[in-house]
């Protein structure tokens, strides 16, 4: 049973560590304050895929497919903000953590 576990903890630091080599570039979309959602998927690729899939089906991360039936948009930014559950946090900041949490809650 320990191994197991040992196992498991193994699998999930290496998602993690797969899941932190995108950066945490913040890009604004015309200095207007408005949320840029166009490049929220290429964010999304860059920065989660390798945990969540590219297609949102999950691997070492939870599917997030259908997560805007579950999160509102505030949830989800909460969540990219704070992490936990094995994401780390502030995996993405600013305008791009904005702009994929807006596109994630529109998955339902």
């Amino acid at each position: 049973m320990m191994l197991k576990k040992a196992l498991m903890i193994s699998g999930i630091v290496l998602g993690l560590t797969a899941c932190s080599g995108g950066g945490g570039s913040e890009e604004t979309s015309g200095g207007s304050g408005e949320v840029d959602t166009a490049n929220a998927e290429e964010v999304f690729q860059q920065n989660c895929a390798s945990c969540h899939g590219g297609n949102l089906e999950g691997g070492a991360g939870p599917a997030l497919n259908k997560v805007g039936s579950d999160m509102s948009k505030d949830e989800i930014l909460n969540k990219i903000k704070e992490g936990g559950g094995g994401m780390p946090a502030n995996i993405i900041e600013g305008k791009n953590a904005e702009s994929v949490a807006a596109w994630l809650a529109e998955k339902k």
